[in-house]
């Protein structure tokens, strides 16, 4: 779930920077009620982002129910108070005819109220969501209609403002586009979270959404607006861009290439998790060592050593080709076993074994290995098995060091 966790992140990086100056305005300054709809919007979806990343975090860590639980509820009721002030600002801002709007503000309000009151009864009945003895999340009916509702909601208001907009003059007519398009791409979004209710997709269509609206929100001159827009979206992008990049070398060693110590950490997290639930079914960890590297450090050098180190890398990666290869040390090594790997564990800890056998005839670069494999039976968490593969991987050190 961590992806989950980074898209709300991002959303709401996304929302304060292209809307900081609507965000942080003071409201007396504000120019007009549509404005100030909007600004009011805009807190809704923050607080929606809030509660939605601390969801996917609690759901990840798989601790605190009752806490997750008030965050779902929570998050419903956010969801509903920005679909009001989302249609509240569009009828505003586009000044729809006052019977439409007053049918677009019931609709809106009747939302909202459904989810106030399914809120509390979900508690006695399992209406719209629960969480099974594994901490598991499930929708109920509820909830399915809620997002239907709101899907029709945005279809109703999206085609409207379509079809106005190829009645009326140029400038209101590209305000009308905007609208339309922002509610069909929020609506598709919603229509999707129907089916992956595990998947961050209503983030993504508010963000998708507010950028859309932001579009014609603050400037009402279009031309000024455009150039504008292009140096902010190349600021984002930039942004963006750098973000992705201190991501991946949070996760990356800097020498080998292969992942640190912070991605082992987390890998090591994710399994104690699922050992406490019961759901892993097979893993089995190898732990490496290189021989010999303080020699070659003292004799020939650091630099010598760090190609020894990347050398001993691209052997371990070149046999362990379908798993996640860790440095967790200057000369330490790890690897998780899972899947297609895990099945063909023996094999490959046996042509390991022949590739240091065939280096040490060389002179070429020596790896002690250790493997052990999880047992249910036997273990409560993760440590316990890597503890078992570095024993044996002291033990072959010995081993090599003898035969050498």
């Amino acid at each position: 779930m961590t992806y989950y966790c980074l898209i709300d992140f991002l959303a709401l990086m996304v929302l304060l920077i292209t809307n900081n100056d609507i965000v942080l305005r003071d409201v007396r300054v504000v120019r007009n009620c549509g404005q100030r709809l909007y600004r009011l919007f805009l807190f809704a979806v923050i607080a929606y982002y809030i509660s939605d990343f601390i969801w996917a975090w609690l759901y990840n860590i798989g601790t605190y129910p009752m806490v997750l639980y008030v965050d779902t509820e929570v998050y419903f009721i956010f969801m509903a108070l920005g679909t009001v002030l989302w249609s509240r600002f569009v009828i505003k801002y586009l000044r729809i005819k006052r019977a439409f709007a007053r049918l677009l503000n019931i609709a809106a309000v009747l939302l909202f109220m459904l989810v106030i009151i399914a809120t509390p009864l979900n508690r006695m009945w399992d209406i719209m969501f629960w969480f099974d003895m594994d901490g598991i999340y499930h929708t109920g009916s509820a909830r399915d209609f809620i997002f239907i509702y709101q899907v029709v909601l945005l279809l109703v208001l999206s085609l409207y403002t379509l079809f106005i907009a190829s009645h009326i003059s140029t400038k209101q007519k590209k305000r009308n586009i905007a609208v339309g398009l922002s509610g069909i791409v929020m609506l598709v979004f919603v229509a999707v979270q129907i089916f992956f209710p595990t998947y961050p997709l209503y983030a993504i269509s508010n963000m998708m959404g507010c950028c859309l609206l932001r579009t014609f929100v603050v400037e009402h001159e279009r031309d000024e607006y455009r150039e504008n827009l292009k140096i902010t979206l190349a600021r984002e992008r930039e942004q963006f861009e750098e973000f992705k990049k201190v991501w991946r070398l949070a996760y990356k060693d800097a020498l080998t290439g292969v992942k640190n110590k912070l991605a082992y950490a987390e890998k090591c997290a994710q399994i104690d998790s699922q050992i406490n639930k019961g759901t892993l079914q097979g893993m089995a960890v190898a732990v490496m060592d290189l021989n010999d590297l303080k020699v070659i450090n003292d004799t020939f050098g650091h630099d010598v050593g760090d190609e020894y180190i990347k050398s001993a890398c691209r052997l371990i990666c070149e046999i362990f080709k379908k798993s996640p290869v860790y440095r967790i040390g200057g000369d330490e090594f790890a690897v998780i076993l899972e899947g297609n790997d895990y099945e063909h564990r023996d094999m490959l800890l046996k042509t390991f074994d022949m590739e240091i056998e065939k280096n040490l005839k060389r002179k070429a670069v020596v790896i002690a290995i250790g493997m052990a494999e999880y047992n249910p039976e036997q273990d409560d968490c993760y440590k316990q098995v890597f503890e078992r593969a570095d024993v044996k991987m002291y033990q072959h050190k010995q081993d090599l060091k003898k035969i050498a």
